[in-house]
Parts: C-alpha cells; sequence; structure tokens
C-alpha cells in the first residue's frame, strides 16, 4: 500500500482548526480517474483561507489543500493520459473540497488535468499556478479589448501578490508601462525589478472616495482585491478603457455608479480560473509556455517543502509574502 506525506487541516471539537504533515495512504484519496504524484504546488490566499476553516473555501475536515499541483501521471482510467505524462491541475474543485496539492499524491477527474506544454517545466508551471494563470487571463482580457502599449499606462493593484506581481511582469514584458498599486512601500524595488515603471501607494488611489469620476489615468486596470481600490480604479480609467476583476480581499462589494460605464464607455471583465474551460485554459497554458514566457519566474519565487508550509500560511494571511510560494514536494 503506497503511503505518502500531506499537510493536513484538522478541525477539533471546540472548532479550531490545526496543520500538521502526516502519513496518508492513496487508498484514502478521493475517487477519480487520474491519479497523480505531486511534485510540485504552490500557495494562494484561497489555500490559506482553506488551511484556516473558512467555510467558504473548505467545509469538509480533515482536509488537504493546494489549489495548485504539476506532476507525472501514475494512472488513469479512461485513457485521457498516459502513465508518465506530466500534467498540470489548477482550479475546479482541487484543495477546495477535494483533497488537493499540499500531498505527494492527488486522485482527481481526468478532466480537471492539462497536458504540459513543453515550454514550462513543472517547477516553472507552479511558480505561475493559479495565480499566473489568473494574471494571465486578465491580461489576455486587456489585449482581446484592445488595450495596446500606447494608450496609455496600466494600474495594477494588490501588485506584490501572487496575481498582481506575475501581471506586473507580463505586462511590462510585453511593452506596456505599468504602475504598480500596493500597500507595502518597502517592496517597491521588487516591483520596479518586474518591470513597473512606477509604484504608488494604495493610500493615494483611495483619495478622493466620495466622489463619482476621478482624473482619467489608466488605460487599463489589472484589479486583484476588489472594493473600494476597484471603485477608485473604475473612476480613473481613461474613456473606453478596460477594467479587469480577479479578487476580493478588501471586499466583495463594490460601490461605484454607472457614470464611467457611460460616459466614458468604461468596460468591466469578470476573470475567472476555476471554471476556464479546457480549450481556452489549453490555449493560454500554450502562450505563458511559449509568446508570454517570463524572463523573471526566479525572481518571483520563494521555494518551501511541506514543513515550511505553516508559517508561510499564516504570513499569507498577514498580507507579509511577496511574489509566489513554490511548494517542492521533494524537500
Amino acid at each position: 500500500m503506497t503511503t505518502f506525506q500531506a499537510l493536513l487541516v484538522e478541525k477539533s471539537e471546540d472548532k479550531t482548526f490545526s496543520r500538521s504533515v502526516v502519513e496518508r495512504h492513496v487508498d484514502e484519496l478521493p475517487e477519480g480517474a487520474l491519479l497523480v504524484k505531486v511534485k510540485y504546488s504552490s500557495l494562494n490566499y484561497k489555500d490559506a483561507l482553506s488551511a484556516s476553516g473558512n467555510p467558504g473555501v473548505s467545509r469538509n475536515f480533515p482536509h488537504t489543500p493546494g489549489i495548485d499541483a504539476a506532476g507525472t501521471v501514475v494512472s488513469c482510467d479512461d485513457n485521457a493520459f498516459n502513465e508518465g505524462d506530466d500534467v498540470i491541475i489548477t482550479g475546479y474543485d482541487l484543495g477546495m473540497n477535494t483533497s488537493g496539492g499540499f500531498a505527494e499524491y492527488i486522485r482527481i477527474p481526468s478532466s480537471w488535468a492539462v497536458a504540459k506544454p513543453d515550454g514550462l517545466s513543472l517547477k516553472e508551471a507552479m511558480v505561475l499556478g493559479t495565480a499566473g494563470f489568473t494574471a494571465g487571463l486578465s491580461v489576455q482580457g486587456l489585449v482581446e479589448n484592445n488595450v495596446t502599449p500606447e494608450d496609455g499606462e496600466i494600474l495594477v493593484t494588490g501588485a506584490t501578490g501572487g496575481v498582481g506581481s506575475v501581471a506586473v511582469a507580463l505586462l511590462a514584458q510585453a511593452g506596456f508601462s505599468v504602475v504598480g498599486c500596493t500597500g507595502k512601500d518597502s517592496q517597491a524595488d521588487f516591483l520596479m525589478s518586474l518591470g513597473a515603471s512606477r509604484v504608488i501607494n494604495r493610500d493615494s488611489l483611495l483619495e478622493n472616495k466620495e466622489r463619482p469620476m476621478l482624473k482619467e489615468q489608466y488605460a487599463g486596470v489589472v484589479d486583484t482585491v476588489g472594493g473600494e481600490f476597484l471603485a477608485q480604479a473604475i473612476k480613473s480609467t481613461q474613456y473606453g478603457g478596460v477594467v479587469t476583476c480577479c479578487g476580493l480581499t478588501a471586499s466583495a462589494q463594490l460601490d461605484v455608479s454607472v457614470f464611467p460605464f457611460i460616459l466614458r464607455g468604461v468596460s468591466l471583465l469578470g476573470i475567472d480560473s476555476v471554471q476556464c474551460p479546457v480549450p481556452p485554459r489549453v490555449k493560454l497554458w500554450d502562450k505563458l509556455a511559449g509568446d508570454w514566457k517570463l524572463n523573471q519566474l526566479e525572481a518571483l519565487t520563494t521555494e518551501v517543502g511541506l514543513s515550511q508550509l505553516d508559517e508561510k500560511i499564516d504570513a499569507i494571511l498577514k498580507g507579509q509574502l511577496s511574489g509566489r510560494t513554490l511548494v517542492n514536494l521533494d524537500l
């Protein structure tokens, strides 16, 4: 019987939650056609919520979080993949209510996996992970709606986070002038190293919140935090500009008038990476492995093992992490 290491979140009788690395058996995994030996995962904010018992993410415990996984196929009952194939799994229910990537093995429906493109290693795929995939969808949304570098600056909110930092790097590499917005003044050099042309403090974005419209500043926006930051970004977008929305760490509420939409023709695009269909999912991974492959992946990355995850989970919940945290299951 195959055993493996996994991060397990357990709920006590007093409704508190604890995390520990334990030994599990493959036959304890949920049903699914595809069994994968996980090489790498990554830490996302949603993982930290799951690991803390947030009922909006995970309801059943004990549970192994990890919404990302990259590894090698051990077996596939429906022949969608062959033994030895390298695959990437992001989104769907992985790590939410299905045992996730913070473990050496996962068992899932084969439809949740895509073949790793040749231009990415398994490690590089998980430096990107859900955060990088979401950033790619956001940048793609701007480009497909005809936002070009010549149109002006692109604002990225939550710029030091996983999605934000990858978005800054992708946009800068594509020739855009990027404004990184962050509450971490100490990380300005980090954002400049990723290609940001300038960095603003989030407090400056929140000035004049009472106004229904603000000065036109940005040709496009990648918003990763929601709430009043998204509202202020919309108010500051140029005529015909495009705003993408993918996060809610600040708030799920949006208090904004219709004026930016009907007086400036601003477009608001919702970005969802969880249920993204397979064909566009494969197409975007191919881009991220090809024309959009980042040169600064190492600069984005802190690498940890399962035993170091507990402290990183606490740190991301406190807003203390920057860039991407890669989980190496062999460490």
